[in-house]
């Protein structure tokens, strides 16, 4: 591991000018991610600004009636918080599919939008990888791929976003708000992950030593009724190869509202407005529930070894819109 320096900030000024839009310096938060490509040799900082002690640790009620989650509220602190699991369940049921407590405890809700892929070829630097050396190539397209992606990927890489909590937020229209030197801003989360192009390594819309300092869900009463579920090659610890965050409102048989997001498909938690717009208004039954799901994923382009997804998903779609909408009626 290179050396680096270490600062530790108390405010979000302080943090943003100890960073001084240094391209070789990293804001630590729990480091459950940055920590481990330091000792793989992805990320080689020179110097660390320390944000865990900034004022930005609370879950409270936002102006419009939403919510608003400081940047570094912890994944354990943010999935048992009472208003989390009352009003937005999928959101809490989704930070608890990811890693283990003992990680929960430790990440934080800014890093887990920032945290990488965890495709092999990334972490590995002694393999091309054009998000971690543009323009050396992207082995994964002809080598492993069985869980990369099947949507909104191009030939210039086809990594996944591991998390599961930007599923759910991406469901629930949240944004995400940053501070840099110039100033305060807000990023829906929709526009915060840029598409992979032929520029995988430029992964975020957040301008130059900006720092996240908190997320902002709406109020959205139809998240009450709502799931995360995720598929995975072992019981727990272990990341998606497949997952649904999924809303629903059903009123008189009939889909009045529903919010539907995929995790473990694309580079970015990937919103199914496809199959939003062909669920809403119709009956919600299984089998308008499958024919949404086909919408969405017609534009999939799987490679050789990840096919399965696109039944996958199919499946989950169904799973989960059926559950909500056997519990809506009752």
């Amino acid at each position: 591991m290179r050396e680096f320096d270490y600062q530790r900030a108390y405010d979000v000024s302080g943090a943003v000018a100890l960073l001084d839009g240094d391209r070789e310096a990293r804001f630590l938060g729990g480091g459950t991610n940055l920590v481990d490509l330091m000792k793989s040799g992805v990320e080689r900082p020179a110097r660390l600004v320390d944000v865990r002690e900034l004022p930005l640790n609370r879950v409270e009620p936002a102006e419009d009636g939403g919510l608003r989650i400081g940047a570094t509220v912890t994944n354990s602190d943010l999935a048992a918080h009472p208003e989390v699991r009352r009003r937005y369940p999928a959101l809490a049921q989704a930070v608890l599919a990811g890693a283990s407590g003992q990680l929960r405890n430790m990440a934080t809700v800014g890093g887990n939008l920032l945290q990488r892929t965890r495709c092999g070829y990334f972490a590995d630097v002694s393999s091309p990888c054009n998000k971690r050396d543009p323009g050396s190539g992207c082995p994964a397209l002809t080598g492993e791929h069985h869980n990369h992606a099947v949507l909104g990927a191009s030939d210039h890489c086809v990594a996944t976003h591991p998390s599961d909590m930007g599923v759910a937020l991406a469901a629930f229209d949240a944004s995400v708000a940053y501070e840099t030197a110039d100033g305060a801003g807000e990023l829906p989360l929709a526009d915060f992950y840029l598409p992979v192009g032929e520029t995988p390594h430029l992964e975020t819309a957040l301008p130059p030593g900006a720092l996240i300092t908190g997320v902002t869900l709406p109020p959205t009463p139809t998240a009450a009724n709502s799931r995360y579920r995720k598929v995975r090659e072992r019981a727990s610890y272990a990341f998606a190869i497949g997952s649904v965050a999924a809303a629903l409102d059903v009123r008189d048989g009939l889909v009045h509202d529903v919010r539907l997001a995929f995790g473990a498909v694309a580079s970015r938690p990937w919103r199914a407005r496809a199959a939003e717009r062909a669920l809403t208004g119709g009956p919600a039954d299984a089998e308008h529930f499958a024919a949404a799901a086909d919408a969405e994923l017609a534009p999939a382009r799987p490679l050789p070894h990840n096919g399965y997804k696109v039944t996958l998903m199919r499946n989950l779609v169904v799973a989960v819109l059926s559950e909500l909408a056997e519990e809506a009626a009752r």
